[in-house]
């Protein structure tokens, strides 16, 4: 695939321990199948993984059963778009990385509120 992300670029991988994204191939990669738009690579922390929790999505609770060790603070993880915005306008958006950001994002959120959360390169 020749994904690109928000920014316009390649898109770069976004985890591999623990390996992450809808294809599970390290890359917050999407495409019509992902009814979820898995596609922002995001920085977890306590807050966020908190808030995702509170609403339904518990990221840090070891599944076994699926081969999921759980989320920790620090953990790079291909979030779905509708939640990172979620928990933008709640106040709890996790820093990403843009450059491992696929642009299916935009179809959720803007530029500027992605940009205003990039993690430092």
């Amino acid at each position: 695939m020749n994904a690109r992300n928000v920014l316009g670029g390649p898109l770069l991988d976004c985890s591999h321990d623990p390996v992450t994204g809808w294809f599970r191939d390290g890359c917050c990669n999407s495409d019509g199948g992902d009814a979820g738009n898995h596609s922002v690579c995001a920085v977890m922390t306590e807050e966020f993984l908190a808030f995702s929790r509170s609403v339904g999505n518990d990221l840090s609770t070891p599944r076994p059963e699926y081969g999921f060790a759980g989320l920790q603070p620090g953990d790079r993880w291909c979030l779905c778009a509708p939640r990172w915005e979620e928990a933008r306008v709640a106040g709890f958006a996790p820093e990403i990385v843009l450059e491992a950001t696929h642009e299916r994002a935009l179809e959720v959120t803007l530029l500027g509120h992605l940009q205003a959360h990039a993690a430092e390169a």
